[in-house]
């Protein structure tokens, strides 16, 4: 599937929908998965292999680019690895549209040496940020990265995960920070179109058969 940047605007969220499908969706109603709070689950999202591939980058950053390009912000991150490389992606997107981002990374830890900060980066005093994540399921890492970026003197303007699994992480950000938490994508949207190709592809074995009777 190549990507037109002359077209992207219009279909950008179906080729980031199909990529991150085939990239980074996982489904096994048997055996399940576990996730990293330790909750079990049928469907596995490894959103880093979408964002660390050629084309899954480019998609990322302009889809996130479409989000902030309005919003009154100077830098854009969140809480390592999650938000790193949709971050560094999205800021560079935005820099070639001629609006300058820094970018910076909430340590889950704080440095042991030095400082001891929680925050890489270089931003003026008092930023206004868009916290991003790849993944949000409890909404634990996003609370957590916005607490951090709030100590640091930061004025949360936007808080945006590529794919919320709807597993109560809105209501619970909301509860935590007074942040809104919105998404790109949903777990929902990821089993349809599951949903689709398996009726696709059971509807195409059915042909066969017939025409080998």
């Amino acid at each position: 599937m190549a990507v037109d940047n002359q077209i992207m605007s219009e279909n950008y969220k179906d080729d980031l929908l199909e990529v991150l499908y085939t990239k980074s969706f996982k489904y096994d109603k048997d055996a399940g998965f576990t996730l990293s709070g330790g909750a079990k689950s049928d469907v596995y999202i490894d959103v880093k292999k979408t964002v660390m591939n050629s084309m899954g980058m480019e998609l990322v950053a302009f889809a996130f680019y479409q989000e902030i390009k309005n919003a009154p912000i100077d830098a854009i991150g969140g809480l390592t690895m999650g938000a790193d490389g949709i971050a560094y992606a999205t800021a560079f997107r935005s820099t070639l549209n001629n609006k300058m981002l820094d970018v910076f990374i909430v340590r889950k830890e704080p440095k042991e040496h030095g400082t001891g900060q929680w925050i890489e980066g270089s931003m003026r005093d008092e930023a206004w940020v868009a916290i991003v994540e790849d993944v949000t399921t409890s909404g634990a890492s996003i609370i957590k990265a916005i607490e951090k970026a709030r100590e640091a003197g930061c004025q949360i303007q936007r808080v945006i995960t590529l794919i919320d699994r709807e597993e109560g992480a809105f209501e619970k950000v909301k509860e935590a920070t007074g942040c809104k938490l919105e998404h790109i994508f949903t777990k929902s949207d990821l089993i349809e179109l599951h949903e689709k190709f398996a009726g696709e592809i059971a509807e195409k074995a059915a042909k066969g058969e017939e025409e080998d009777e």
